[in-house]
């Protein structure tokens, strides 16, 4: 097509598990629902649910699960993971901008990311497409992922007996 279409879950779970504020040591997982996609367009949404695309019936969660982050430069981070989609499973590398670390109005430290990343629709078993009749396409094999995220720090407590 001659411009992207836009969508985004509504319900999800993401986590960053670091040692102290050390990112290359972090332990990123995200989980999404499925049944979530919004694209402001209710037939598309059912369409992308379907078997043709996500296949929400037999695979409702799409997660990404870090195995390696390394830093580029002080704003700049390459993480490396498994994305799974429709039960399909494959080893992905996304950029992430570095926001900052601050304490925000009521005490709780906060920091924050972009990230980006493309992947190619087919290697998850996306097959769908169509052909317009001048003979372009009408979907893309490529897919662009973009996510703003900001974590608040929460800090865990080890119980040790006496």
């Amino acid at each position: 097509m001659v411009s992207y279409v836009t969508g985004q879950f509504t319900q999800f779970n993401a986590t960053v598990e670091t040692k102290g504020d050390d990112f290359t040591t972090a332990k990123v997982n995200f989980t999404a629902d499925v049944n979530s996609i919004s694209t402001h367009n209710e037939q598309r949404d059912a369409h992308l649910k379907n078997n043709d695309f996500f296949d929400a019936d037999n695979h409702p969660e799409l997660k990404f699960e870090s195995d390696k982050i390394e830093k580029i430069t002080d704003e700049e981070y390459k993480i490396e993971g498994i994305l799974t989609i429709r039960g399909i499973s494959k080893k992905v590398i996304l950029t992430a901008e570095y926001g900052g670390i601050m304490i925000d109005p009521w005490g709780n430290t906060r920091t924050g990311f972009t990230i980006a990343g493309k992947i190619n629709r087919k290697d998850f078993g996306v097959s769908f497409g169509m052909v317009s009749e001048t003979g372009g396409v009408l979907l893309a094999e490529e897919v662009k992922i973009s996510a703003n995220a900001e974590f608040v720090k929460e800090t865990k407590h080890e119980t040790v007996a006496a």
